[in-house]
């Protein structure tokens, strides 16, 4: 079971910690798809906050599309990808010949009972795989303008996995792009899935989108090892923080507060911000970075050794995207 840590001292609202935690939780799965959260009680018993604002968070989760409510049951994580038609399940495997005739032969029959020929139907498959095909064909990184840098640690993530083109497109462009009769697989965090199945929905509903275009939402990497370090850190230490993405470091302080309160003190800075990154290097004893940032923090330190008592511990993060997300998404692009 997730634990979740509130500081009731701290000037960060206990609902804007326990949102972040439970986002976190979401998008590196370890909440899954289809999991019921606990109940306001439990959750109230557990953490010390009032159910009332417990429910407000989850009003909140629901209101930006990460969980459904089901009446007399409880508050349950959605799952996108199963919603946006995309295969959850990375065990799954091609069917064996014979089950796969009887699914075709079925798929035949139903059709020829509603009346299709066997050239409509032939014509129906061939339609639907060339959909598929093109899908598949380039792939559609998508984020709000605000935190570009985490469709950035996407993309390089994606192009190092996958063999097609891979653009970074902001979700406020994404009606503009689609509308130029684009093909492709449209990409992003789960976080922000609901908001891109709304630009989706609004063009289906004006009869314009492309056939082509299908969403899967990727899962961000867990980082427990990262955290199992930030646990171990000595009272009153230095933690430096880089990353491409804005919306990571936000996040990062509030779980890392909500786990460690004033203990640490927390250093952001992105790789455009050097007077920053400078003095983060100089201050801190520990510093975590992304990949994408980490041969420049590297670079940093070694350019200001000279000012520093101690060479502060770098610690690379494995990934941005979940591994398993890769792997699916390669399958569902037809790749891996």
């Amino acid at each position: 079971m997730v634990q979740f840590h509130i500081q009731p001292d701290s000037e960060i609202p206990a609902s804007t910690q326990l949102f972040n935690q439970i986002w976190f939780a979401i998008a590196s799965r370890q909440l899954q798809p289809g999991q019921r959260l606990p109940s306001t009680r439990q959750l109230a018993m557990q953490i010390g906050l009032h159910r009332n604002t417990i429910s407000k968070v989850y009003d909140r989760l629901e209101a930006v599309g990460l969980v459904a409510a089901q009446v007399g049951s409880g508050i349950y994580v959605r799952d996108l990808a199963q919603e946006s038609g995309a295969q959850t399940n990375p065990a799954n495997t091609t069917p064996p010949p014979t089950s796969a005739f009887k699914i075709i032969q079925q798929s035949l029959d139903d059709l020829m009972n509603l009346g299709y020929s066997l050239n409509q139907v032939r014509d129906l498959f061939t339609l639907e795989i060339d959909r598929r095909l093109k899908a598949g064909t380039e792939v559609l990184v998508t984020v709000p303008r605000h935190d570009l840098g985490a469709g950035e640690l996407m993309v390089q993530e994606l192009q190092q996995a996958l063999l097609i083109p891979v653009q970074l497109v902001p979700l406020e462009e994404l009606d503009v792009v689609l509308a130029q009769g684009r093909s492709g697989t449209v990409v992003t965090s789960r976080y922000f899935t609901s908001q891109v199945e709304t630009v989706l929905s609004q063009r289906s509903n004006a009869n314009a989108t492309p056939q082509s275009v299908r969403v899967i939402p990727l899962d961000i990497y867990n980082y427990t090892r990262e955290l199992q370090i930030i646990k171990t850190l000595p009272k009153d230490s230095n933690l430096g923080l880089v990353s491409l993405s804005s919306g990571t470091l936000d996040v990062a302080k509030i779980l890392i507060h909500s786990l460690r309160g004033e203990e640490l003190l927390i250093l952001t800075a992105q790789l455009q911000d050097t007077h920053k990154l400078r003095s983060l290097v100089r201050n801190s004893q520990t510093i975590i970075s992304d990949q994408a940032s980490f041969s420049t923090v590297k670079a940093t330190v070694l350019a200001t050794r000279e000012d520093l008592i101690r060479l502060p511990q770098i610690i690379c993060c494995e990934s941005y995207i979940d591994s398993q997300s890769i792997e699916l998404l390669k399958r569902e692009l037809g790749s891996g």
